[in-house]
């Protein structure tokens, strides 16, 4: 467990110190999702009570695909100077590599939605009817939905010919429960119509599946041909 651990610190330390340095992921996710909220924004002109129902959508769209252009970055870097090639070969555990990667990428994905937050409230007129303390519980477990399995996807895609094609064909469809689960809890706190409790134990159940499945499978995708 220590070795996990120490592992998983590692890799996270040093996935961060890149980023830090080289801000790549952050700003191009930082610029894709600005581009949806400005575009929806000028393009509608939507009352309060609308904003509110289409605004769990344009959130959730704009993390998803603004998370694929760092999932799609994450194994990259390993491949220069056969990193991921000195991974496979060394006694360190493969789940720890993979948790410290999907760490990383739900930071870097949790501080683009902390930015897009108030640009939402200025641009949308937002203001939540429902416990907004939720919006937290959703935004914390759908953004482990989309990083866990994109972190996971993003390896099995790595060694294909056209992976940044690739990953989006693979996380899409087996995000589309979690995303409409996302979106349902989001329009259900913002209009505060319905209780999002289910979408949000749904949310709960999907990460502990595919994260534990994840986990299971990772070593065998690392040391695939």
């Amino acid at each position: 467990m220590s070795e996990l651990f120490r592992v998983t610190q590692a890799t996270l330390a040093k996935d961060l110190r890149l980023e830090w340095r080289s801000k790549d992921a952050i700003n191009a996710m930082l610029f894709f999702a600005l581009l949806v909220v400005v575009i929806f924004s000028f393009s509608f002109d939507p009352t309060a009570e609308e904003a509110r129902r289409i605004s769990g959508g344009l959130a959730w769209v704009a993390v998803l695909f603004s998370s694929i252009v760092a999932l799609n970055q994450t194994w990259v870097r390993e491949l220069r100077h056969q990193v991921l090639d000195a991974y496979r070969v060394s006694p360190a555990p493969a789940n720890a590599l993979f948790l410290g990667k999907a760490l990383g990428n739900f930071l870097f994905v949790m501080v683009i939605e902390a930015l897009m937050a108030p640009l939402f409230v200025v641009f949308y007129d937002l203001r939540a009817l429902g416990e907004a303390r939720q919006l937290v519980y959703v935004f914390l477990l759908g953004t482990w939905a989309l990083v866990g399995n994109g972190t996971f996807f993003a390896a099995i895609s790595l060694r294909t010919r056209s992976r940044e094609v690739m990953l989006p064909l693979l996380l899409l469809p087996i995000s589309i429960p979690a995303v409409l689960a996302m979106v349902a809890a989001t329009t259900s706190i913002l209009t505060g119509e319905d209780s999002p409790r289910l979408a949000i134990l749904f949310l709960a159940v999907y990460d502990v599946v595919f994260t534990t499945v994840s986990l299971l499978l990772f070593e065998s995708v690392l040391h695939a041909e």
